[in-house]
């Protein structure tokens, strides 16, 4: 049997990483820019539509100017940018 507690691990203990701000940005039916986010998001729960574009970490941008249009495409949820 050991004599002493085993060691290490103990500063690490309790430290919760910060939130990455995943979420939706946008509404359905909202003014946005070119360029503007309109999900952050890990993989992908809404594909692209019309006018929109993905990242390298799977975040959509918008293409135009215009509103948002959220729908289904084959049972996928998908982000659209119409002019407006």
């Amino acid at each position: 049997m050991s004599t002493h507690k085993a060691a290490g691990g103990k500063a690490s203990q309790h430290v919760s990483p910060a939130g990455k701000r995943l979420e939706v940005k946008v509404s359905g039916g909202e003014k946005v820019k070119t360029g503007s986010i309109l999900v952050r998001q890990r993989g992908t729960t809404f594909h692209k539509g019309k006018n929109v574009r993905a990242g390298r970490d799977h975040t959509l941008y918008s293409m135009v100017d215009g509103l948002v249009k959220f729908g289904t495409k084959l049972g996928k949820k998908v982000i659209s940018v119409v002019s407006a």
